[in-house]
């Protein structure tokens, strides 16, 4: 997440090497490495797989909150579903069963582009 540009970058190369064979798939592998051993790092997205693959393992609450089922008898008539792109595209609502409702499993690094996340975050972005 410090740098995502790399991931696509990787992606692509892949593509030629595919495509295009060797040895001239090699040049933009050759870019593509060089291009993430340069990149800024971050382990945020693996520190978030693994605390969310524990609690999918470990926690047995699944009981997935009212208002996201389907089926109107069942719901909660006070508790509705909101609708993200009627409030701007993020609206807080409870998406997580009641034993993980205030997990929270991705936490961005202050490394690359990642810090920008955070800044948005905490000084006055989507809330």
């Amino acid at each position: 997440m410090a740098d995502s540009n790399a991931l696509l970058l990787a992606t692509s190369a892949m593509y030629a090497v595919e495509k295009m064979g060797i040895p001239e798939g090699l040049i933009p592998l050759s870019h593509a490495i060089i291009y993430a051993c340069e990149a800024e790092k971050s382990n945020s997205v693996v520190t978030a797989l693994n605390l969310a693959k524990a609690d999918a393992e470990c926690v047995k609450d699944d009981n997935v909150p009212n208002h996201l089922k389907n089926h109107p008898s069942i719901n909660d008539p006070h508790v509705a579903y909101k609708y993200p792109h009627d409030y701007g595209g993020y609206v807080k609502q409870q998406y997580l069963p009641n034993a993980l409702k205030d997990r929270v499993y991705y936490k961005p690094s202050n490394n690359g582009k990642e810090k920008n996340l955070v800044r948005k975050k905490f000084n006055g972005g989507n809330k």
